[in-house]
């Protein structure tokens, strides 16, 4: 390994990988020396307990203990550690080929800020990946990563990819586990960095025991991390839907019943077609108010029409709104009350009253929703810096 800064670093997390560690070794050193490669290979060592550690400092890798247990704690320890322009990243249980490290070098000199592997371009040997991971879960999610963020990865989770030492620390990631390897994905597209793939070969692991990964938990995380990090499809999409279908059920039935064949829609379809409007606004309202902490927050970058929406989207004018439509449902009510009054304030038809006080109940309830909305994000845009010397 070069005593000088290297231009790439080659970070391998380890727990118990004595197996196949040395083999993963040998295969980066002959990249580096068949391709004049400047490269250090960096060890984060997770706790091993089968002389991993050994393994690592006879193959001249550097040695970097990480207490903190996690797969994001093992790289994130690695990375910091690494002295590399360029980084590379991968398991050291045998699966990847680094044989293939100058494709990602490639594209990072090229200017690339994240370079994936991608294993379904490359190949996916015989029994290298579970029959639920390469036709369910990783299609699914990988889908679902280019459906969300626009990232045009066709392999949103192989583990084995490069980027610039600059690219990661604009990044900031922050999870510890299995997220670690979405977060990197999506935080580079949300960032605008630029992204690109590569193929690469999946082979069957070396390992004697089972890998750490389990497939439908640690899927169901990585699922949960893209909706979380995705309000617009967690809360805008559905909340606009919502309100479309609500309010258009409403106009539907606020004049009469409906009748599709044998079925009819009459004022309690109108009582849950409210609820769908309210709660339709609450979740693009809570897409909104998401939105702007991850921006405030870095963690995600400003996007103009957004920018607009937010100069429009006043506390005063949220306050106005607000009250408008408090005063609209105030007067269908105070209408619903005068009407009741002119029969004696005796009893009425349900079916025709419902008709009045639900319209009526949903503006006076949207108006405070809108109100207190307003008010949060007003108190979210609070400056809260601290230039105290």
């Amino acid at each position: 390994m070069n005593e000088a800064a290297p231009e790439l670093s080659v970070v391998l997390p380890c727990l118990n990988e004595a197996r196949t560690l040395a083999a993963c070794l040998d295969e980066i050193a002959a990249a580096f020396a068949a391709h004049g490669i400047a490269g250090e290979i960096v060890v984060a060592d997770n706790g091993s307990t089968d002389g991993s550690q050994a393994i690592a400092a006879a193959h001249g890798a550097r040695l970097v203990p990480v207490a903190a247990k996690g797969y994001g704690f093992a790289l994130r320890g690695g990375i910091a550690a690494a002295r590399g322009r360029y980084i590379v990243m991968g398991d050291a249980d045998g699966s990847y080929d680094f044989g293939h490290l100058p494709r990602f070098l490639e594209r990072l000199r090229a200017g690339a800020d994240l370079v994936m592997g991608n294993r379904f371009a490359g190949g996916v040997l015989p029994g290298a990946m579970p029959w639920k991971n390469r036709y369910i879960g990783n299609p699914i999610l990988s889908f679902l990563g280019r459906l969300f963020f626009r990232t045009g990865i066709r392999d949103f989770h192989c583990g084995l990819r490069g980027f610039s030492a600059a690219a990661y620390r604009q990044m900031d990631l922050r999870t510890t586990g299995m997220e670690f390897a979405s977060e990197m994905v999506i935080k580079a597209r949300l960032l605008g960095l630029r992204l690109e793939e590569v193929p690469t070969v999946l082979r069957p692991d070396g390992r004697d025991r089972p890998p750490h990964l389990r497939p439908w938990r640690d899927g169901w995380r990585h699922l949960r991390f893209m909706l979380l990090f995705s309000p617009r499809w967690l809360f805008l999409y559905p909340g606009l839907a919502l309100m479309l279908g609500g309010t258009a059920a409403m106009a539907l039935l606020v004049g009469g019943p409906v009748r599709l064949g044998g079925v009819a829609f009459d004022v309690h379809t109108l009582l849950y077609a409210a609820f769908a409007v309210l709660i339709g606004f609450q979740a693009a309202s809570f897409a909104a108010l998401g939105k702007f902490f991850a921006i405030r927050a870095g963690l995600r970058a400003p996007e103009e029409r957004f920018e607009k929406f937010l100069r429009a989207a006043t506390l005063e004018a949220g306050l106005v709104v607000g009250a408008l439509l408090a005063l609209i449902g105030l007067g269908v009510s105070a209408g619903a009350v005068w009407i009741w009054g002119r029969h004696g304030f005796g009893d009425l038809s349900p079916q025709a009253m419902l008709r009045v006080v639900v319209p009526g109940a949903l503006a006076l309830t949207l108006g405070c929703q809108v109100a207190l909305t307003s008010l949060f994000l007003g108190v979210l845009r609070l400056d809260t810096r601290d230039d105290r010397p």
